[in-house]
């Protein structure tokens, strides 16, 4: 049997730094975000009206994350009072926006999940491939899974940097953070 060895502490440790620092961003933005753009519409879709809101871009970032730190459907299990019901080409949104309380809660429990498991990773775990039943998915480790989703994360957020303190600069690419050592 083979025995599983953590992966070098320094990529681990960058890793999570990283990630860190992005959910600093978002929880950055999402304290700052005003009342009365909870639910005002950043940009039009008339695909998903719902979708373009601070509140569903900020649930949507952190069930993905939640989803993607699990690694399988059959594991993932958001909790309380958030659902499933975020997978298919419909995305059905719930019937009243989540409250700020309650995604800032899902990012604190997220922040220790990622932390956790990022700081624990193995290498076994990191090679481990990763599939989702999405059409244009293509099985890819583990780790590979968490670049995807460091690199994802700010995509679907661009819309909330005014809020986050960490605005996106043309020609020099995002400001240089990382999560703190606590």
């Amino acid at each position: 049997m083979m025995t599983e060895h953590l992966m070098e502490t320094t990529f681990r440790t960058a890793l999570w730094r990283q990630f860190g620092a992005a959910i600093d961003m978002l929880e950055n933005a999402l304290v700052a975000c005003p009342d009365p753009l909870w639910r005002e519409r950043l940009w039009s879709d008339p695909e998903a009206p719902a979708y373009p809101t601070f509140w569903s871009l900020t649930h949507h970032t952190l069930f993905w994350l939640d989803l993607y730190l699990t690694g399988s459907l059959e594991a993932f299990a958001p909790p309380t009072p958030f659902t499933q019901d975020e997978f298919g080409p419909a995305r059905v949104l719930p019937e009243q926006p989540y409250t700020k309380m309650e995604l800032h809660a899902y990012l604190a429990q997220l922040r220790q999940k990622c932390q956790s498991t990022l700081l624990s990773l193995s290498d076994e775990q990191a090679h481990r491939q990763v599939a989702f039943p999405w059409r244009w998915w293509k099985p890819m480790s583990f780790f590979e899974l968490q670049l995807y989703t460091l690199r994802h994360g700010p995509r679907t957020c661009r819309p909330t940097e005014p809020l986050s303190g960490t605005a996106w600069y043309p020609g020099r690419g995002a400001r240089l953070g990382r999560a703190s050592e606590g």
